[in-house]
């Protein structure tokens, strides 16, 4: 058993991840902490991105157009295989990924 403090996980560089879980073996749960925005990729599975504290711009392409989703504290952004995204935090962040192990 285990109880985790988002606030209380600070990370010494951008997109450092404090790991969960891992489950069946393959899908990892982890929590983040960044104050730097990642880099435009697309995942080869299904992810999960939770807003837990600060403020993301999550950018994602379709057809070309680029669009930019504002998410607070306890918003959800999903990707199926295969979207172009890439997330700013809006000054630090803490957010819990679950993905494929192994995601880009």
């Amino acid at each position: 058993m285990q109880v985790i403090h988002p606030q209380d996980f600070t990370g010494s560089r951008a997109w450092e991840a404090l790991p969960i879980a891992t489950l069946q073996g393959s899908t990892t749960v982890r929590l983040h902490w960044t104050d730097q925005p990642y880099k435009w990729h697309v995942n080869d599975g299904h992810e999960v991105f939770v807003v837990l504290d600060g403020c993301v711009h999550m950018h994602a392409r379709t057809d070309g157009q680029e669009q930019v989703h504002v998410l607070h504290v306890g918003d959800i952004f999903y990707a199926e295989p295969g979207d172009e995204h890439v997330a700013h935090p809006q000054g630090a962040a803490r957010v819990l990924v679950i993905e494929r192990e192994g995601s880009v």
